[in-house]
C-alpha cells in the first residue's frame, strides 16, 4: 500500500489535532492523478466555478451532501483556512468532511 498520503498528514493535523490517517490516504485516492499537478492539487476560494466543482464533485458525489450543506461546509471551510494563500485539496476536502459531518462517509 503507498505512503504517498503522508504528506498530506501535517497539513490536516494542522486544522484537525490527530486526524484519521486512512481518510487521508481515502482522500488522496479519489483525488488521484490530479494530486500531480501543482494546480489541481489546490483549491481556490475566489474561484467560484472551482467552488462549484467542489460543490457538485466531492461534496455531492463522495459525501452526497445537498446543495446547501455542501456550500455551508465550503464556505466554513474557506474561512478556517483564510490564512493560507495555498489551500492543499486534500486537507481542503478533509476540513470540508468534517465541518459538514460526513467524515464517516470516508472511512
Amino acid at each position: 500500500m503507498s505512503d504517498r498520503h503522508l504528506k498530506y498528514m501535517d497539513g490536516v493535523n494542522k486544522y484537525i489535532s490527530g486526524a484519521d490517517e486512512e481518510i487521508v490516504r481515502k482522500i488522496v485516492n479519489y483525488c488521484g492523478i490530479a494530486l500531480q499537478s501543482k494546480d489541481a492539487s489546490l483549491v481556490s476560494c475566489s474561484d467560484d466555478k472551482e467552488l462549484d466543482r467542489v460543490a457538485n464533485g466531492f461534496c455531492t458525489k463522495k459525501l452526497e451532501l445537498s446543495e446547501g450543506d455542501a456550500n455551508a461546509a465550503i464556505a466554513a471551510t474557506c474561512e478556517a483556512m483564510k490564512g493560507d494563500r495555498q489551500k492543499s485539496r486534500v486537507t481542503f476536502y478533509y476540513l470540508v468532511a468534517e465541518k459538514s459531518g460526513t467524515l464517516s462517509k470516508l472511512s
